[in-house]
């Protein structure tokens, strides 16, 4: 079991006398990668501080209002979770870089981008980058929308690229999504399935960090590290 950095940090949502007190533990966990240092965090997030970089993947941010157009009733607090939870890493961190490692998006432009708009402009002074993702069909207009600093399929900084799948032909370590990991813990009750990064040779996979998102326990890099993690703990496996 892994228990470092702990961190409790809190903010009212809302607005009038409708208010949400939120508290987050956050947990972390230094690994070393190719002679860097990288923060594992209990938040489905990633800090590499020698970049002054916060790294995540999959928020899929339109997808509680993508359910809702097609008939399915859906609050939108899901989103507004994320982005809580999002702020206060930031505020945490104080990230220079904010990399967003595919799947911003989920369904295009709708009201719930409008939203993550507003929430990016709180952050001028922080530079966007997104890898895209199989999610992320986003045209000039809406990228000017987004107010992103750059837009690729891949990003190399030093030993390393980010890209939302894994490359099998690309030679440098990779940072990626795309896949939601998960890990099956048996307990006496029942299975329980938890959120996770996994390390391998050449491959570091980052969890989902939207919470609306399933886990794939099966489709996973053989013979990684999993650094599973629950809402107060990080266990290495």
């Amino acid at each position: 079991m892994v228990r470092r950095g702990q961190s409790q940090r809190f903010r009212f949502l809302g607005n009038d006398k409708n208010y949400v007190y939120l508290i987050m533990k956050i947990v972390t966990k230094n690994i070393n990668i190719q002679n860097e240092i990288f923060t594992l965090t209990n938040q489905r997030a990633l800090f590499w501080k020698k970049e002054k970089a916060l790294i995540l993947s999959d928020l899929h941010i339109g997808k509680t209002a993508h359910f809702r157009k097609n008939g399915i009733a859906l609050a939108n607090q899901i989103m507004k979770n994320d982005l809580e939870r999002l702020s206060i890493l930031i505020e945490y961190f104080q990230p220079e870089k904010f990399i967003v490692v595919g799947d911003l998006l989920h369904a295009g432009d709708n009201s719930d981008v409008d939203e993550f708009c507003s929430w990016r402009n709180q952050y001028k002074d922080l530079e966007f980058y997104l890898i895209e993702g199989n999610h992320d069909k986003i045209s000039k207009k809406l990228e000017l929308k987004l107010c992103l600093n750059y837009k690729s399929k891949f990003l190399e900084i030093n030993d390393f690229v980010f890209v939302h799948d894994v490359e099998k032909e690309q030679l440098k370590f990779q940072i990626t999504g795309h896949i939601h990991p998960g890990f099956v813990i048996n307990s006496v009750v029942k299975k329980i399935k938890l959120p996770c990064f996994v390390v391998s040779e050449n491959q570091l996979l980052l969890p989902a960090f939207s919470e609306f998102t399933g886990l794939d326990t099966k489709n996973l890099p053989k013979s990684g590290r999993f650094y599973v993690f629950t809402d107060s703990e990080i266990y290495e496996i």
